[in-house]
């Protein structure tokens, strides 16, 4: 097993040495980054290209493939996410509260402050660690990254240029790090290294999160699944719908923003249904109903009968369950049940039914005539993000800059006694 004390002691290390670090040098180092990923796309693809061929030989989906791959594409959207990083102001040092108590003497101000050391299990996306080494280093956190084995040529490939990108720069190199060995046995003491590591983030599956949830010894931030929901009302535009639903739905089978079920409006079903199966169709994406749904769409093909558990699931696959109910009421209430807190949209044009629907959807992201996937942290200004957390306690939501740093009361006195 890797030497995880030694590891934590170094990026402890690493963590108080960028707090001596100015703005203007880390912005160097995540350019700096940005340029070496893209002079080095061939050397990245080549590593990406051994995980791909595992993961073809293991069966792996093609939505899992579309995660995993590592494309020119990719490539250039993660250099530009932490060029992005860049030209952002960092919150590190920014305050956020002032009290003067004259009665005492003593003057209270309240700053953002790293956490230090932060923590990142995740699975098949190489870029994540990316997007977490450039707003951990933006906010002066070291960062420790533990990917899962179907990336980890991909993962080694980008944090060794990672850490030739601070070197260049002059940050020490253990302000990121890779732990490389994939097993459960070492994910599960990386969860316990709580005396080295301040916060950890798991993103990934259903099963990770809960792995983390149940079993971590560091203050954690779970980061959901995306069961999204799209629901047509029955004042809904009926190409708006059947366009936004394609795109929510395809786009990208395999992101946590997709949608993976469809609700509508029983006065308006009929009419739009069909609509939207035939953009659907298009891609081929399997509709798995419920009975009113069934009944309209009878006949068609990709139609099949949905089960209880349909309405609960992330496919990450060109499935969507589909819904049909009698008010705005039975749709907030179905989406509040099945969801995952991550995002869900409203197609309507009535203004109160959309200000009804935003205020009583308890998920992280609500839309009005949009689609789902806009929940992204490139896409929200936040230059990448680090996660989409569902929780409620410190950040939920996309987590950009903010989301990785933690306060400190710092109090000025002049001789002051508590009176």
């Amino acid at each position: 097993m890797i030497d995880l004390i030694t590891l934590g002691e170094k990026a402890k290390e690493a963590a108080a040495s960028l707090l001596k670090t100015s703005e203007s040098t880390i912005d160097t180092a995540l350019k700096t980054a940005a340029r070496l990923l893209r002079e080095n796309a061939e050397y990245l693809k080549a590593a990406n290209a051994a995980d791909i061929k595992n993961a073809k030989e293991k069966e792996l989906s093609d939505a899992f493939i579309d995660r995993l791959t590592l494309s020119d594409g990719v490539i250039n959207s993660i250099a530009e996410g932490l060029e992005q990083i860049a030209t952002l102001h960092s919150p590190v040092g920014e305050t956020v509260y002032e009290y003067e108590n004259k009665e005492q003497g003593i003057k209270v101000v309240k700053k953002k402050v790293p956490f230090g050391v932060v923590g990142m299990i995740f699975e098949s996306r190489p870029n994540v660690a990316a997007d977490a080494f450039g707003l951990s280093l933006k906010t002066k956190n070291a960062v420790i990254l533990k990917g899962g084995s179907d990336a980890i040529n991909s993962n080694a490939a980008i944090v060794k240029i990672l850490r030739a990108a601070l070197k260049a720069s002059g940050i020490n190199e253990n302000a990121v790090s890779l732990i490389e060995d994939t097993s459960r046995e070492t994910a599960a003491a990386f969860m316990r290294l709580n005396k080295y590591v301040d916060l950890l983030i798991p993103r990934g599956g259903a099963g990770l999160i809960k792995a983390a949830v149940e079993n971590s010894t560091i203050p954690i931030i779970e980061t959901g699944t995306g069961n999204c929901h799209v629901y047509v009302d029955e004042f809904a535009n009926p190409e708006m719908a059947a366009n936004v639903i394609f795109n929510a739905k395809t786009q990208r089978y395999s992101v946590c923003n997709a949608c993976e079920s469809l609700v509508i409006h029983e006065k308006i079903a009929e009419n739009v249904l069909p609509l939207i199966y035939d953009r659907l169709s298009e891609k081929k994406v399997e509709m798995r109903c419920d009975k009113q749904s069934l009944k309209i769409l009878d006949g068609k093909k990709n139609i099949v009968p949905a089960t209880s558990e349909d309405f609960y699931t992330e496919y990450g696959d060109a499935i969507i369950s589909v819904k049909v109910v009698d008010c705005l009421e039975s749709a907030i209430s179905h989406i509040n049940e099945h969801s995952t807190r991550h995002s869900e949209a409203i197609i309507t044009e009535s203004l109160t039914n959309a200000e009804k629907f935003l205020n009583s959807i308890d998920s992280a992201c609500v839309y009005h005539n949009a689609s789902t996937r806009f929940s992204d942290g490139f896409v929200f200004g936040l230059g990448a993000e680090i996660g989409i957390s569902t929780q409620k306690l410190h950040a939920r939501g996309p987590m950009g800059l903010d989301a990785l740093t933690t306060t400190k009361y710092t109090v000025f006195g002049n001789g002051a006694v508590r009176k």
